[in-house]
């Protein structure tokens, strides 16, 4: 499950509702192209905005809109309670695995992310993932934390941010090294996942590859395959995409993809968060008409 291309599509929220058509057509869409596994309720997918019972449908949809493609589910919450409220919903709505990052309110310590980690283990009957995103959770994880939690039961894979393309084959040896032989390694920051995948990376945990799938399915292909001169290429060419994900946020500017391919209304966040101004807008629509077929 912890290989290849982890699709994150957006959760629609349409007039502060979850629109649950327009996400399973997402997720139908990028199970369809072949992603090897869909992400729902990740930080594409709003999770944090969104109360346990939506979390809870979004998640069913998820895995009954997936077919045979697994489905890991995001069950990151403020509480340890609530994170394992979010465990057993999702394992009941069949996900194939859960994705845990340690979301915090107060700045956590190293011993209070063990031991979210621990319990979620010790509830858990499906593989774990390790959710590191310092941007959003304000926590960063040392190597010797990422060897502690990989050693408990169900943790098998790892989603680290991302590096520099330069420092990706390193970072990427660095953490084999403190990993346990079964954990797998996946990487974020979709910029980065060229170059990840090629230095020998698990898994791409993929933004593009929850609206844009066949680009993101061929440039991960491409890695698997070890054809570097595609990878450049295909990356090159999303070059315009990456300068809009630094400028105003891979979530945001997604959105406004979403909605210029026709998948979902303009509004389509949920509030306080906006779509992106008209002059941004006029920017992604050039993005998109400029891409070569993928």
């Amino acid at each position: 499950m912890f290989t290849g291309l982890s699709a994150f599509p957006l959760t629609p929220v349409i007039n502060d509702t979850v629109d649950l058509d327009l996400f399973t057509a997402l997720v139908r869409r990028a199970a369809e192209v072949g992603a090897d596994s869909i992400g729902a309720l990740g930080s594409t997918g709003s999770y944090a905005y969104l109360s346990r019972e939506e979390r809870r449908r979004v998640a069913e949809a998820a895995v009954q809109a997936a077919g045979e493609v697994p489905v890991i589910v995001g069950i990151g919450a403020l509480r340890t309670s609530d994170v394992l409220r979010g465990a057993e919903d999702a394992q009941h709505a069949g996900a194939a695995g859960l994705l845990l990052a340690p979301v915090s309110y107060q700045p956590l310590t190293e011993e209070e992310v063990a031991g979210l980690f621990e319990a979620v283990s010790a509830a858990s009957s499906v593989p774990i993932c390790i959710y590191d995103n310092p941007t959003t959770t304000r926590f960063t994880f040392t190597d010797e934390l990422y060897a502690r939690i990989g050693a408990l039961p169900h943790v098998e894979a790892v989603k680290i941010p991302p590096r520099p393309v330069a420092e990706a084959a390193e970072r990427i040896r660095q953490v084999r090294i403190v990993l346990p032989a079964d954990v797998a390694l996946g990487v974020s920051g979709d910029e980065f996942s060229g170059p990840a995948l090629s230095a020998g990376a698990d898994v791409w945990f993929s933004v593009v590859g929850g609206i844009l799938p066949d680009r993101a399915l061929a440039l991960t292909r491409a890695a698997q395959a070890g054809d570097a001169d595609t990878v450049r290429q295909l990356s090159e060419q999303l070059e315009p995409l990456w300068n809009l994900f630094r400028e105003f946020g891979s979530l945001r500017v997604t959105s406004a993809i979403a909605s210029q391919l026709g998948l979902v209304p303009q509004d389509n966040l949920p509030a306080p968060l906006r779509p992106l101004g008209e002059a941004a807008q006029v920017r992604v629509g050039r993005m998109l008409s400029d891409l070569e077929p993928a």
